[in-house]
């Protein structure tokens, strides 16, 4: 992985965001709808940019896609990962990412109770 290609899905917000929720485990695009109060195409075009410079990847699980941080990590990716999560950890706007993130997964990790049409959290 090229250290421009970590820069790269750092210098967004939205990416850098996305990326410190995956710090806590795996995810679906509900997920992070939630979380995020973001639409699901902004989320999706995010997770694609992610994922095609190996920032993330991504299993199917039933009928949705779960993302989570490389398994395999580079040396490089760690510790901008590491950086990132200590400049953000008094972030007001991660805080509360965090928190509708925890409220949403007492609910269960999995996507199957939080992503259908018909179940509001």
């Amino acid at each position: 992985m090229e250290l421009s290609e970590i820069y790269q899905g750092l210098s967004d917000s939205t990416r850098r965001r996305i990326l410190l929720l995956l710090c806590d485990g795996p995810l679906c695009v509900c997920h992070f709808q939630k979380a995020l109060l973001e639409p699901q195409v902004k989320i999706s075009k995010h997770l694609s940019y992610l994922r095609e410079r190996g920032l993330v990847e991504a299993t199917r699980e039933q009928n949705w896609m779960v993302y989570q941080l490389p398994v395999q990590r580079t040396r490089e990716l760690e510790v901008h990962l590491e950086c990132l999560k200590a400049c953000a950890a008094e972030d007001p706007v991660l805080a509360e990412d965090r928190a509708r993130l925890r409220a949403v997964l007492d609910v269960s990790r999995g996507p199957s109770a939080v992503c259908r049409p018909d179940k509001r959290v």
